[in-house]
């Protein structure tokens, strides 16, 4: 039977009861809510020959970056494939079968495409608008989620159920493509129709961050803890966002305090929580603060993702987490796989890592051995391509401190001046690091011009 569902598009069902479960997994699903596979469980319970449902099942899968969760995903895949056999489904769930099935081909980009397709056709279905977002996300694709949005946009007017979670990815959208100020006022706006949207909160965080409004930035958050308590490990990520905020004011015990008790305080190994760690952690040791014993746990989990070649920009972290405590055989065992994958393998995850993956991991092993002129030339090969690992501005920054500071380390000014300068044009604002950075190396410069100037130099006669 046919069914609408809260955005008035038909879904094909055979038990009515589900659509309840439906929608209230999708809003869960826009939220980042915790409750989002109990919601779903509850769907496919009621109706297992849910085609849409399965798809879904195994897209979340997939955006969890596991491999183990291929299985499960190709396992809901074979469900889905089986019911639109059995059921006359709509063009729109048939789109998102096959998108679960270009992706578990190796082509993410592919699935997103043919969404986007689809988006245009039902405008008002945030779902799908959703799944796009988050994977264009996952690809670094900026621009591609700002279009993606823009192009159906006024579809959510103010009756819609999901206008304030749509804005909200459109002011996410719009701060990693620069246009900050527009960002902000549409982030704000988000939060105030939905409270509990905690990206649209996220967003805004980043504008505050990217444009050096740090205080600004940490009362936002401080406000309203309402906006991310309900969340899933998303929520870990906002904590860390704060503690981002306050590792820009010096405030070092704060931060240590936040990653102890609130994005730290339970071990997970989603590749998600291993990046808000590792990455702080690397920040803390680039100010001179002693981390501890904090390696530890992270490194004893990233050396069980050795294997896993689902998601570069979670190798990468689990690269800095066997680097930071001084796992050498299993850092070699990484990054020989990197190497391998990215040679040896044709789709999307195989070129990304050939081009951006394996140089950054090699620049980060030889800036962990000293060879600082090494690591910044491993670096600065792909940093012009990082984006497309994946994740945000603030999170791949980690990776432009680095190539920063092996710059300074081997001595090469004039380059660390650039990359400063193009890092602070990127963020709209300068911050602590970029100042203190900038600040050494136009001492190494004076010290350098010293050094060679003609008042200096031995003359003999």
């Amino acid at each position: 039977m046919r069914i609408d569902d809260q955005f008035e598009y038909a879904v094909t069902l055979s038990d009515k009861s589900a659509i309840t479960h439906w929608n209230n997994t999708v809003l869960a699903f826009l939220a980042h809510s915790a409750a989002t596979p109990e919601h779903l469980a509850k769907t496919l319970e009621a109706d297992p020959d849910f085609a849409l449902g399965q798809a879904a099942r195994g897209l979340f899968c997939l955006l969890l970056g596991r491999r183990e969760m291929t299985a499960t995903a190709f396992e809901a895949y074979v469900v889905a494939d089986k019911c639109r056999k059995n059921n006359q489904i709509t063009d729109r769930e048939d789109a998102v079968v096959e998108a679960l099935n270009d992706w578990l081909q190796g082509f993410p980009g592919k699935a997103a495409h043919r969404l986007d397709e689809m988006l245009l056709k039902y405008p008002r279905d945030a779902f799908i608008l959703k799944l796009i977002h988050s994977t264009r996300f996952v690809l670094g694709q900026p621009s591609r989620m700002r279009s993606s949005i823009e192009g159906v946009l006024s579809s959510y007017e103010d009756d819609h159920v999901a206008k304030g979670y749509v804005h909200g990815c459109y002011s996410f959208a719009l701060e990693e493509s620069g246009d900050f100020d527009r960002a902000e006022r549409i982030g704000k706006e988000a939060v105030a129709l939905q409270q509990d949207d905690a990206w649209g909160l996220h967003a805004v965080a980043h504008v505050l961050d990217m444009t050096g409004k740090t205080e600004e930035g940490i009362k936002w958050l401080d406000d309203q803890p309402q906006a991310w308590e309900h969340c899933n490990n998303f929520g870990y990520h906002v904590w860390w966002h704060l503690a981002l905020l306050h590792l820009d004011r010096g405030n070092v015990e704060r931060v240590f305090e936040l990653y102890d008790q609130k994005f730290r305080k339970d071990h997970t190994d989603d590749y998600r929580d291993i990046s808000n760690a590792a990455s702080m952690l690397v920040r803390l040791e680039l100010e001179g603060c002693k981390v501890g014993n904090r390696w530890e746990e992270l490194a004893s989990i990233s050396e069980k993702r050795i294997e896993d070649s689902c998601n570069v920009f979670a190798d990468l972290h689990y690269m800095l987490a066997l680097l930071g405590d001084n796992r050498r055989q299993a850092s070699d065992r990484l990054l020989a796989r990197m190497r391998t994958f990215g040679e040896e393998d044709s789709n999307e995850m195989g070129h990304v890592t050939k081009a951006a993956g394996s140089p950054t991991a090699s620049g980060l092993m030889q800036f962990k051995n000293g060879n600082f002129f090494s690591a910044y030339h491993h670096l600065a090969e792909a940093r012009p391509l990082l984006r497309t690992v994946g994740g945000s501005h603030a999170q791949r920054d980690v990776f432009e401190r680095l190539t920063i500071e092996a710059a300074l380390r081997a001595g090469l000014c004039q380059e660390a001046k650039r990359m400063i300068d193009e890092r602070t044009r990127l963020r709209g604002g300068p911050d602590t690091y970029g100042e203190t950075r900038m600040a050494q190396a136009n001492r190494m410069m004076e010290a350098t011009n010293l050094m060679q100037s003609d008042h200096l130099r031995f003359r003999t006669g």
